[in-house]
């Protein structure tokens, strides 16, 4: 089996209303996209989606991704899909770094693999777990009173785990934030306070120490990791470092160095199923929990995470977030899997289990032969 030609789409995501996070300094009111089919020589497509939060969250943005694709793209024609190491080296000989453009290509690869097989992706990942996978929503920064009345109407479609999202540089606003979010939260339910890099070091030792009472997680407190380290070693909760992990490097310094108590796996950050793997092999063999998700996209992105999340140890993932439950389009309606009642299962399809409407993509913005 061979790629013959790798085509790009690009696709606008509006949101279903304005998004902020991180203190309220980072605004998103649609996420732009884009898609990859790489057709092969045995008739075979295999689809890919990635997808960065905006252009200010991260070090990528939907312009950069597509002009990276350009730049790898010819060194993967000719090539077995199926073969996903050397894949995953040819594109770093390519273009070192940019993580984000290569992820929807690797994912695509496995997609074809699934479909070669028969198998479903979460089967090639080591083996479909028993158990749904448990969904965490997100609540956006508000006030208290705000923030309180999303986590109940996410409460309301089956979510038990919430993701409210705050920081900023008033401490006080932030304690009556975790405070009104900790004293209304349902029975069962967990809260992880995901500040998306606000902070700096002193309010967050700040804050936290000021809600030792509440429980709850603290995801991604300052900028750096050793911001976030020297929070990890003034205070007590437990902390997820989410950004900060980008590479296979970063997850074994942050566990060396006892830095955090879970991560945050994104597959578009960290470039792709092939690298999230082995990092979630790593995780599962040091005893690491993970939330495994998408940085964001449509139901076709969210999908990779979910068969990555769902063949991974119960013991081991604490959550996973779809996007595709923010947006007001879906590129593929039917397909994939959806919430229920606060859980997702991974598709039974061979593959990743998502083929999108063509005609909802648009026209072919780059091709590949």
């Amino acid at each position: 089996m061979r790629i013959e030609s790798i085509r790009v789409y690009q696709v606008t995501l509006p949101l279903t209303h304005p998004y902020r996070l991180s203190g309220d300094r980072l605004l998103f009111e649609k996420l732009d996209s884009t898609i990859i089919a790489i057709d092969t020589d045995t008739g075979l497509t295999g689809w890919g989606e990635g997808c960065p939060w905006g252009s200010t969250y991260l070090p990528a943005f939907g312009g950069g991704l597509r002009a990276a694709i350009a730049e790898i793209a010819g060194y993967l024609i000719g090539r077995d899909p199926r073969h996903f190491d050397a894949i995953d080296r040819a594109m770093d000989s390519a273009l070192p770094g940019h993580p984000y453009a290569k992820s929807p290509l690797d994912i695509a690869c496995w997609d074809i693999l699934g479909q070669s097989t028969g198998m479903a992706v979460c089967e090639l990942l080591g083996g479909r777990t028993k158990t749904p996978v448990r969904l965490h929503s997100s609540v956006p920064t508000g006030t208290p009173e705000e923030m309180v009345a999303a986590m109940a109407t996410a409460h309301t479609k089956g979510y038990r785990i919430h993701s409210p999202k705050v920081g900023g540089t008033d401490v006080e606003l932030d304690v009556a934030r975790i405070r009104a979010l900790d004293e209304n939260r349902a029975a069962g339910v967990s809260l992880t306070f995901d500040v998306n890099r606000a902070w700096l070091a002193d309010t967050a030792i700040q804050v936290m120490n000021s809600v030792e009472d509440c429980r709850g997680h603290f995801e991604q407190p300052c900028e750096t990791y050793a911001e976030c380290l020297n929070v990890r070693r003034r205070t007590r909760q437990p902390i997820i470092l989410d950004e900060s992990i980008q590479t296979f490097a970063d997850l074994v310094r942050a566990h060396t160095d006892q830095a955090c108590e879970l991560i945050g796996l994104k597959i578009n950050r960290v470039g792709g199923l092939t690298k999230a793997r082995r990092m979630r092999d790593f995780c599962v063999a040091v005893g690491l929990r993970m939330n495994i998700e998408e940085t964001g996209g449509s139901v076709s992105a969210d999908m990779g995470s979910l068969h990555l999340a769902h063949s991974t140890p119960e013991t081991h993932r604490r959550a996973t977030w779809m996007c595709h439950d923010m947006l007001t389009v879906d590129i593929a309606p039917g397909q994939g899997s959806r919430n229920i009642d606060g859980v997702a299962v991974a598709p039974n399809t061979p593959g990743i289990g998502v083929t999108p409407t063509e005609d909802l993509l648009g026209p072919v913005v780059a091709q590949f032969t």
